[in-house]
């Protein structure tokens, strides 16, 4: 479900049909960030879905 944009409209829309749709997303794992670019680049927005670590054993910050 990653799904990025500079277009606030967009991002608007895009949760706007996945909420339409009755997708099956659990929407407090939901990410909507807003990168604020300032001067040198446009701000972004992007959405995306949070996946806790799946991996029995695997302590944060170790790989």
């Amino acid at each position: 479900m990653p799904f990025e944009t500079q277009d606030e409209s967009q991002r608007r829309a895009c949760v706007r049909r996945l909420r339409a749709e009755g997708s099956r997303i659990d929407w407090s794992a939901v990410r909507m960030d807003t990168f604020c670019g300032r001067l040198k680049q446009p701000t972004t927005y992007r959405l995306s879905l949070f996946v806790p670590n799946l991996v029995p054993g695997l302590e944060e910050g170790v790989r």
